[in-house]
């Protein structure tokens, strides 16, 4: 009777698996597996149960590391993902507290908030350091210690 019970719970396992494609139950069905095997060959409930237990775990963090790295390789980054860390150019002033700002990164404009409150004049070269929704999340550029303000310049 305990292979019926292991023998469902590994269908069930498996088949939640490729509903969710998460890498969350597979673990648990191979637990199940094993667990069905010793409940073939009379193995007792207790240790079909911790059989289970412990093979599902050992599985777990053995492969599931392996797994999502390869899962995860085949991610594509999308071009939101790519500006983060790049350079932009202020085209119009930048202030949080009337809501306005734009920035030229790789051709395009884009609406600009800063990181660090206050103005940030135009000319002014930035670094994305987020994006939020369609505004990229700016602050300025420093270099040798001195941050560029568009014309004005400030020792750091």
């Amino acid at each position: 009777m305990d292979f019926q019970f292991w023998l469902m719970a590994f269908i069930i396992l498996v088949v939640m698996e490729f509903l969710t494609m998460g890498l969350t139950t597979i673990w648990f069905a191979v637990g199940a597996l094993v667990a069905f095997f010793a409940s073939l060959f009379g193995v007792s409930l207790w240790v079909q149960i911790i059989l289970f237990l412990v093979i599902s775990l050992v599985v777990l963090v053995v492969y599931r590391p392996l797994a999502v790295k390869y899962v995860n390789s085949r991610r594509t980054k999308t071009n939101v993902d790519d500006l983060i860390g790049k350079e932009a150019k202020v085209v119009e002033l930048i202030n949080n507290l009337n809501q306005t700002g734009r920035v030229v990164l790789n051709g395009m404009d884009w609406s600009a908030r800063t990181t660090i409150g206050g103005i940030i004049e135009v000319d002014t070269i930035v670094k994305v350091v987020d994006v939020q929704g369609v505004k990229l999340i700016v602050e300025p550029v420093i270099t040798d210690g001195i941050i560029n303000f568009g014309r004005n310049t400030v020792q750091g």
